[in-house]
């Protein structure tokens, strides 16, 4: 029998894999790791005002729990989540992996958030 299912023509080209960095290199390994992570997770306009306004250490391992908490809420369904990394509040559209705005709970007075569906203790 004949998969009429699959796409019609020559395999789309798979990009290149990153270059490796120089082994043992912690600068080019935090590098690699930066880029990974800001490659999936992305700062709305309004996010990355705030993070630089307030100077909210948004960092590379930040970053990456900041990655991992997503993809723990994709995995429940969540569509818009808050997610705690220490004494930082991100909130987050799940679907479109984007921060849409953060804040440093040490400082607010009054924390409220609305049409949110889960939290995540990152």
């Amino acid at each position: 029998m004949i998969d009429r299912t699959g796409p019609i023509g020559p395999a789309p080209a798979r990009p290149a894999p990153p270059a490796a960095s120089a082994p043992g290199s912690a600068a080019a390994r935090f590098e690699d790791l930066l880029q990974q992570a800001s490659a999936r997770v992305q700062l709305s306009n309004h996010a990355a005002k705030r993070v630089e306004r307030r100077d909210l250490a948004l960092d590379a391992p930040k970053l990456q729990r900041l990655d991992a908490a997503i993809d723990r809420a994709a995995s429940k369904g969540a569509r818009s989540t808050v997610v705690m990394l220490d004494n930082l509040a991100v909130i987050v559209d799940v679907p479109g992996r984007t921060v849409v705005t953060a804040l440093d709970t040490t400082r607010g007075k009054e924390n409220v958030f609305t049409n949110i569906d889960s939290v995540v203790i990152a």
